[in-house]
């Protein structure tokens, strides 16, 4: 069964809390993990030390003993300086929808014809 470091959730509605945790990848979000290794608060600033926490040793251990982190926890590992995470490149993400693609190919249309007449 493969392992994973992720978050789990925690804290009230609406206030939320993450533990940096590794668990079973079969097993709940916030249900049962082998062990806390940090926690993160995205409540305080980006530059507050107490944002992210990790256990850094026993963050070594668990990804010496092939514990595959998720991309959220990769960054904090990352910023660590545990592993080198690789930036993901999606220039597809920064485009408009389909239909907004034909709104504005419709009104440019309009324009042309407009300008024509």
């Amino acid at each position: 069964m493969s392992v994973k470091i992720r978050l789990a959730r925690g804290g009230a509605k609406k206030r939320p809390y993450y533990y940096i945790v590794v668990a079973h990848s079969s097993a709940p979000r916030d249900g049962r993990y082998i062990e806390q290794v940090g926690a993160y608060n995205p409540l305080l600033k980006k530059d507050d030390p107490n944002r992210v926490k990790l256990d850094i040793e026993r963050c070594k251990h668990w990804l010496s003993v092939g514990a595959q982190p998720t991309d959220r926890v990769a960054r904090f590992l990352d910023a660590a300086g545990l592993i080198k995470r690789q930036p993901k490149n999606n220039p597809i993400k920064g485009q408009p929808g389909k239909k907004r693609q034909e709104r504005e190919a419709a009104e440019a249309e309009k324009a042309k014809e407009a300008a024509g007449a």
